[in-house]
């Protein structure tokens, strides 16, 4: 990081004593001066910016704003919409973070048909896009096996209405250079990568963008990925990287989704946020670099799951640098989701999610530490 230096320019002058002249003698006076006073000196004192930095970055998984699926049926029925299906206190910190992320685990459109073969299929009227701006939302993950449900139409649509709400999307493009484009924020001097990427997929139905084709970004092979992880930590301070990957239902994690995070942190990335199994799998520290293996469903479905949101609390300076974890309990159920209160159940569930991590320790607060030996 290039320190910044303020330079301060002090105007040094040494007065002079003028007992007895008289306003009459302006001339005399002002040889006196010249005679008596040295010259102005200019002294120039550096101070150098300390650099130093406070913001939060906010995570969820899944939300599933499709027309004919049981959460949107329901938010039809709420009176306050959105706000009647997450509890306000969710809200409030979805809104209250730097910079929101959210997996867009659907396509925006009226257009295309749904993928033979494909058991479910998720589409939204481009309109339901205004929820997101009531969240808080600030950035959306496209990398996952839902976006082209109804194919490239509907793919395209899903870009175009994402660009005029201005919200920015990662892991897919109109082509493979975009969709292998890191997306930068800038926040209080940092700039922050965002790249994602998808493995969700046993039978692959959703495309990887061609050079002439639009898609989304895979990493069954991680060649392509790693180089965007690479790109965007020469051009960034923090790089996140957002893997869609995992087994549903699952808390088991998969070899791959170890090795690999590993392999994304060895070529840059500062934090990996995993999402795609509809359920919260572990935490990792590598290399002091924090993995959350899957989110989970944040607003998805009817079914009753633990879930959170995830907050990167970044803060330091030019000497010190540092990235607290920190869960915000909440429990999916009944096309709502609902923050959790009590003080007994949050530990519940930071138990459970201590038993599924990789040597780590929650303690009462939500944040999340490499465990001590």
């Amino acid at each position: 990081m290039i320190k910044k230096k303020i330079t301060i320019l002090i105007l040094t002058c040494l007065t002079f004593q003028a007992c007895g002249v008289k306003e009459s003698a302006l001339e005399e006076t002002q040889i006196q001066q010249e005679e008596d006073v040295p010259k102005a000196q200019m002294e120039e004192t550096v101070v150098e910016d300390s650099g130093a930095y406070d913001f939060t970055l906010c995570f969820a998984g899944d939300i599933n704003f499709d027309e004919n699926w049981a959460t949107t049926q329901y938010l039809n029925t709420c009176e306050n919409g959105i706000k009647d299906c997450i509890s306000p206190e969710l809200i409030n910190t979805m809104q209250q973070a730097d910079i929101m992320w959210i997996n867009n685990e659907f396509t925006y459109s009226d257009r295309g048909q749904p993928l033979p073969g494909k058991a479910y299929t998720f589409r939204a009227n481009p309109d339901r896009v205004e929820n997101l701006k009531l969240l808080g939302v600030d950035i959306v993950g496209l990398a996952n096996n839902h976006v082209y449900d109804y194919g490239k139409e509907a793919l395209l649509d899903t870009m175009d209405t994402l660009d005029k709400a201005e919200i920015p999307y990662v892991g897919a493009g109109h082509n493979l250079n975009e969709a292998c484009e890191p997306v930068y924020m800038d926040i209080q001097g940092k700039t922050i990568a965002f790249v994602a990427a998808s493995r969700a997929e046993k039978n692959k139905m959703t495309p990887q963008a061609t050079d002439t084709e639009p898609g989304i970004l895979r990493c069954y092979d991680t060649a392509l990925f790693d180089e965007e992880i690479k790109e965007a930590d020469a051009n960034a301070d923090i790089v996140v990287a957002l893997p869609h990957w995992g087994t549903e239902y699952s808390t088991v994690l998969e070899s791959v989704q170890i090795s690999t995070a590993h392999e994304y942190i060895d070529a840059g990335a500062d934090a990996i946020i995993g999402a795609h199994t509809h359920c919260l799998q572990g935490f990792e520290f590598y290399n002091n670099v924090p993995i959350v293996y899957s989110l989970g469903n944040y607003w998805f479905n009817e079914k009753t799951l633990d879930t959170m949101l995830i907050t990167l609390h970044c803060y330091g300076d030019n000497d010190e640098e540092n990235m607290d974890v920190i869960i915000t309990p909440a429990l999916q159920a009944n096309c709502t989701t609902q923050y959790v209160a009590d003080g007994a159940k949050q530990r519940q569930l930071y138990d459970k999610l201590e038993e599924i991590s990789v040597e780590v320790e929650i303690d009462d607060s939500g944040i999340v530490r490499k465990q001590i030996k």
